[in-house]
């Protein structure tokens, strides 16, 4: 059983990759996320999202039960669910659109440069998830910098596209 929820809570073992490990598994993510939308679409990367969440929360409860240290770096699907949901708005545009997903490829570096941003500086709700010291707070903390960073996403699509103006 250790073994099982240490592949999950490091996603597959990427976590353990230095420097940076939380980058390491938002890059991991990226074509984990990609071919998660090609195959299954906008609302398969969101069922994925979730069951990643469910499953990242378990995982991390249970490589982190009776520990001092609540949120070890090795621990990076948190990342994995946070850089999906910044996904969102990119792959849900694709779809609506009709249009392949690697053209959208500056929405998934602002995704990612985003995502990395607001974990990193746990601004807001972000840092109040983080302070929470639990497994619920590790994977909350990604999932909120994860909506923060497809907010951005959404609004420089639409400077980009000449909606905001």
């Amino acid at each position: 059983m250790k073994a099982l929820t240490h592949g999950i809570a490091t996603f597959f073992w990427v976590g353990h990759l230095r420097p940076a490990p939380g980058t390491w598994g938002s890059l991991a993510a990226l074509p984990a996320g990609y071919a998660l939308a090609y195959v299954a679409g906008f609302w398969g990367l969101v069922l994925a999202t979730l069951t990643v969440f469910a499953l990242g929360l378990w995982a991390t409860a249970e490589e982190t039960r009776g520990k001092a240290e609540h949120d070890p770096s090795e621990i990076v699907i948190d990342e994995v669910a946070g850089q999906w949901i910044a996904l969102f708005p990119v792959v849900y545009g694709a779809s609506m659109m009709g249009a392949e997903l690697y053209r959208l490829w500056p929405g998934w570096v602002a995704a990612f440069v985003f995502f990395r941003l607001f974990d990193i500086w746990k601004p807001l709700l972000v840092g109040w998830a983080d302070r929470r010291g639990d497994a619920l707070g590790v994977m909350l903390d990604d999932v909120i910098a994860g909506v923060f960073a497809a907010v951005v996403v959404i609004a420089l699509a639409g400077l980009a596209h000449g909606v905001l103006m």
